[in-house]
């Protein structure tokens, strides 16, 4: 009698630990779901960005020109705001796409090639970058091995 409440009880707690585990991992997807948000836009001297304001951003006001459509390859500029230590590295950005957790490269690895301070920010980059499909995608940012910030933006349907 014993051994049977004995393996009762385990098998209850060891229900609620997996579907504890469950719940989180389900709250922690739902998180990652609704996070696929398009950077919001911002001013620089008087250019328009998007990114982070304060820390890194590209040119990009989301007018027709600008706009990122699927397998089309454009100019981007990238700026960064930091200090020098942080700005000193191979700079490369990958991209996720919001309905896949396979990171792609959008801008290959570049050895520290950084410009001057520009548009109020500390360096600039020039980029091309092409999103291959619709949708919503991560830019992660890296300098050296460090990421440096993340852009989410929207790439139209053609």
């Amino acid at each position: 009698m014993m051994k049977k409440r004995l393996v009762l009880i385990c098998a209850v707690i060891l229900s609620v630990v997996i579907a504890g585990c469950n719940d989180e991992e389900s709250i922690k997807e739902e998180v990652i779901q609704h996070n696929w948000n398009e950077s919001p836009l911002f001013e620089s001297v008087g250019i328009t960005m998007i990114g982070e304001e304060g820390r890194l951003g590209f040119l990009h006001d989301n007018n027709e020109v600008v706009r990122f459509y699927p397998n089309k390859v454009q100019k981007y500029m990238w700026h960064f705001w930091g200090n020098e230590d942080e700005l000193i590295g191979d700079f490369k950005v990958l991209g996720t796409h919001e309905n896949s957790d396979e990171e792609i490269i959008i801008v290959p690895k570049r050895g520290n090639t950084f410009l001057s301070p520009n548009n109020g920010a500390n360096q600039h980059f020039p980029t091309n970058m092409e999103l291959p499909k619709s949708g919503v995608w991560k830019l992660d940012a890296y300098i050296g091995e460090e990421i440096f910030g993340s852009v989410y933006v929207k790439v139209y349907k053609k």
